[in-house]
């Protein structure tokens, strides 16, 4: 059993068979010239032992290679990456089938954010009629902790429309650092959901460390791979065309375990990419198809998802616009080119450049739901809770972001119209023009019954206030009211006897003592 997507029967394009196309072949030959720079030695002998045409290049700073990467090379590369990739879960009912030949869309929160959103609504009364108050939200910033990471995973876990978490907080506690940051954000999220988790890799050291806890979990080494409860990101290309040297060793060591990962790349058009939309899709694809040759040239059969988190620079200050028009694009393009290769996608959308939850946050982050959604990503990241350009993470917003993403399951519900149906409504036509108040009203019970007709908006203001944020945080509370199933106790008492570095205080079973 696994958990249901939305299945997109007809997926939005913008790109023509042909474009897609020239892209690829675009690609192809980017790839061979000028090809990629290379920080990493193992890559550039895996490379070369392979096939590639590898070169020195004298830096004062750290040794370099340039790697020309045969189109042979990508397209075996393309035949061996599985065209099917499971993400497990502790539930099995919570496991994600991704198909890069079928355009069913997941969920999924996402990025690792520095900065925490709390809020409270402090009452103020108006100075000409004291009689009249009104509750109004206040946001407070502050650096994430391992408490607001459980405290998300918690929230998340009970998300209907949510289908997997990627760690939403960067977890910046004075007791923690790069020997023991893995281990905790890892135990931290999957003690607190059910669902699939995934997450990148501060320190390459500790992944034998998170290996094994996500085995103990699973119930051993071969369990997990049956079930890969857990999975990482690797951004290991910097834009442009270049092969960072930690971050492809991290893919490198995933690929030997055969654990799933997800190929990144991030340009911003206007700096490390063209500006133009040619430029910067026929450049992010140069990178992950490199990154995917390197993956299957470690391991082939390694499952690796194609990913893309394109953005635009902003014009007046060149930094990052995630609320862009032209980021949602971008990752519609990128989407049709992963599934021109058959690829699962990992697409990004639920994005925008405002600080703070609010109109501007709606209507970015709605419009690229909405776009992106359609263009049928299998793994759709970044959709919950995020701000700022993703280096905020407000869990009011994520409360918000799931109804308006129950809005958008609704509405791609698909039709029920078909030779009965039609014959029952023409019917219900007839009967009705032949009374004398010629309404519908008797056939809607049995409709409302079915779960055919839309619910109110959940966070719907009376008296014509607006309340969303008051009540979107009342049920941000009842969320964290709620129960979560932990790992059990046996398993967990393993846990912190076999691996090192997890805060004592993240032990449910002792700190209920």
């Amino acid at each position: 059993m696994a958990r249901e997507g939305i299945l997109i029967s007809r997926p939005y394009e913008r790109l023509t068979k042909e474009q897609v196309s020239q892209i690829h072949q675009a690609s192809m030959e980017i790839l061979q010239d000028p090809g990629m720079l290379c920080f990493n030695r193992r890559a550039a002998d895996i490379f070369s032992s392979c096939g590639a045409h590898v070169t020195s290049v004298s830096s004062a700073n750290h040794p370099t290679w340039r790697i020309k990467i045969p189109e042979e090379l990508v397209t075996n590369a393309l035949d061996s990456a599985p065209k099917k990739v499971k993400l497990g879960a502790r539930k099995p009912e919570n496991t994600l089938i991704l198909d890069g030949e079928v355009p069913e869309v997941f969920f999924i929160s996402g990025s690792e954010t520095n900065i925490w959103l709390d809020v409270d609504f402090p009452t103020y009364v108006k100075k000409s009629d004291s009689s009249t108050e009104v509750r109004l939200p206040e946001f407070h910033p502050r650096r994430g902790t391992v408490a607001d990471l459980c405290k998300s995973a918690h929230v998340c876990e009970h998300l209907e429309t949510l289908d997997g978490y990627i760690r939403t907080v960067n977890i910046q506690d004075k007791d923690i650092d790069e020997n023991n940051k893995d281990v905790n954000k890892f135990f931290a999220s999957l003690n607190n959901t059910t669902k699939h988790v995934m997450s990148g890799l501060t320190n390459l050291k500790q992944i034998d460390n998170v290996v094994h806890l996500a085995e103990l979990i699973a119930g051993g080494a071969e369990k997990l791979k049956e079930n890969p409860l857990i999975s990482f990101i690797t951004c290991l290309v910097k834009s442009p065309l270049q092969f960072v040297d930690d971050t492809t060793d991290t893919l490198i060591e995933i690929c030997q375990r055969g654990l799933p990962v997800v190929v990144s790349s991030s340009p911003q058009a206007g700096s490390t990419a063209p500006i133009k939309e040619a430029g910067i899709i026929l450049q992010i694809n140069a990178e992950v198809l490199a990154g995917i040759t390197l993956s299957q040239l470690v391991n082939p059969g390694t499952p690796v998802i194609y990913g893309s988190v394109p953005v635009r620079a902003r014009m007046d200050t060149l930094g990052d616009s995630y609320g862009a028009i032209e980021t949602s694009q971008y990752n519609v393009d990128c989407t049709q080119l992963a599934r021109f290769y058959k690829l699962p996608n990992y697409s990004t959308a639920g994005v925008c450049d405002t600080k703070v939850p609010g109109i501007q946050s709606s209507i970015e982050r709605l419009f690229s739901d909405i776009l992106v959604t359609l263009s049928g990503p299998q793994y759709l990241h970044c959709a919950y809770g995020l701000l700022d350009c993703n280096s905020i993470f407000c869990l009011l917003q994520a409360v918000i972001d799931d109804a308006h993403f129950k809005m958008l399951k609704f509405f791609l519900n698909q039709p029920k119209v078909n030779e009965i149906e039609i014959a029952e409504v023409s019917r219900q036509i007839r009967e009705v023009i032949g009374t004398t108040q010629r309404l519908y009203m008797k056939y809607i019970r049995s409709v409302l019954r079915s779960g055919e007709i839309s619910s109110p908006y959940p966070f719907e203001g009376n008296g014509g206030k607006d309340n969303v944020f008051v009540l979107a945080a009342e049920r941000m509370n009842e969320l964290l009211a709620r129960p979560v199933e932990h790992i059990d106790a046996a398993t967990t008492a393993k846990i912190f006897h076999e691996v090192p570095g997890i805060l004592p205080r993240l032990n449910v079973y002792e700190t209920r003592r």
